[in-house]
């Protein structure tokens, strides 16, 4: 029997655990470190506890070395003293509560789940002032030592990306989720003009197309929210002039209030059952005239978990809803300006999970969120408008 070199296993081997690692590169997001902004305390760009902010940058190669995305992370708003200072002990209130970051979605370094942006420089800026990257407060409250400087951590952090090359920028993106994604639209027309005038720049606000009113009469939390974000955080000299100019600024933190004005072409991404205003607005706080409780606690209990079992009034309230979402989207515009992928699935944000991002679980036009938005900021079909309603939110999960 001819007896095989010992060697050629070992070789076989190598080649073995190289294609492994090589399937992993494509699937396993790298963890991207933290980083501190510079000189932080004296830009006053720190967090609401007065640690500095920060960001996870992963820098760009090959064609993508002129190409930058900044993500703006979200997670809502605090409007109070006591609100914000129970923050204070988790990262959306200090940067000595945030590790390294896991980039997934449009900041995936994958060239199978994101084509069309894996290896450009992309940013995740951690989400830490409570008020949208609005807050301007020169002065610091002595007794609980908090800090409102959304606007200046924006600000900051801009000036150190410009530094590492996004001057020099032929591409570029701002986006984020929720709260992010609302701080992506205050920002937009800002983060242009930090960019040279030949580069393409486009803006991405993923689940942060957030409702003014309803026809529900539930107690308008929102509003109030925003009142109080406002006031604490003196956010309006940050929101755009030409609606605070002619209206409340609190209700200048609705997009249907301020989306025309964005001179910067925007895309639009959102679910028409936007998972948390459906519960955490449309039904869980709802008035109990209207929606008794345990009508509520039912939702939260069966209907939400699984849509078969909402009740007809249940049904009736998620479509009317979906109906009142899809009118307040902007009705006329170039579709240069605007491009839009609205679906039915019932969740938030979309943009920070590499399933959603090219989800096969609701598609419009059987062409998935990353394909839609990529063709839009190529211009490779620039009328690219996404719209569709079904009866029922969808339950839109990850793959098993």
């Amino acid at each position: 029997m001819r007896r095989v070199d010992s060697r050629w296993y070992q070789w076989i081997i190598v080649l073995l655990i190289c294609s492994v690692m090589k399937v992993k590169a494509e699937v396993i997001p790298n963890k991207v470190a933290k980083t501190l902004v510079q000189d932080a305390f004296s830009k006053g760009a720190v967090c609401l506890d007065g640690s500095p902010a920060a960001y996870h940058y992963d820098q760009g190669s090959g064609d993508g070395v002129n190409n930058w995305i900044v993500w703006l992370e979200g997670g809502g708003w605090c409007r109070s003293v006591e609100d914000c200072g129970q923050r204070f002990n988790y990262s959306n209130g200090s940067s000595n509560h945030i590790d390294s970051k896991s980039f997934y979605g449009l900041l995936s370094n994958s060239k199978t789940s994101n084509p069309d942006f894996y290896n450009w420089h992309r940013i995740m800026i951690r989400y830490c002032d409570g008020s949208s990257y609005t807050g301007d407060v020169e002065l610091v409250d002595k007794v609980t030592n908090q800090h409102y400087r959304g606007a200046r951590i924006f600000q900051a952090i801009m000036e150190e990306l410009l530094a590492k090359g996004m001057k020099n920028a032929t591409n570029a993106i701002l986006s984020g989720c929720s709260a992010g994604g609302l701080g992506t639209m205050f920002h937009c027309d800002r983060f242009r003009s930090l960019l040279p005038s030949t580069a393409r720049v486009k803006c991405l606000s993923d689940g942060a197309y957030f409702l003014l009113d309803n026809d529900f009469k539930r107690a308008n939390i929102l509003e109030s929210t925003y009142d109080g974000v406002v006031n604490l955080h003196n956010s309006a000299k940050v929101l755009p002039p030409s609606c605070t100019s002619r209206m409340n600024p609190a209700s200048c933190f609705f997009p249907q209030h301020i989306q025309e004005d964005i001179k910067t072409p925007l895309f639009i991404l959102n679910s028409a059952y936007d998972s948390w205003q459906v519960t955490s607005i449309v039904l869980s706080l709802i008035v109990d005239t209207v929606i008794p409780f345990a009508d509520r606690q039912d939702f939260a209990e069966n209907c939400k978990k699984n849509l078969s079992k909402c009740s007809p009034h249940q049904q009736k309230l998620l479509q009317g809803f979906g109906a009142e979402f899809l009118s307040a989207l902007p009705k006329s515009y170039s579709p240069s300006q605007r491009g839009m992928y609205i679906n039915s699935c019932l969740m938030h944000c979309q943009t920070d999970h590499d399933w959603s991002w090219n989800s096969n679980s609701d598609l419009l036009n059987n062409k998935t969120i990353a394909k839609v938005f990529g063709d839009w900021f190529f211009e490779r079909d620039p009328s690219q408008e996404m719209v569709k309603q079904h009866d029922l939110p969808q339950i839109c999960s990850p793959p098993s």
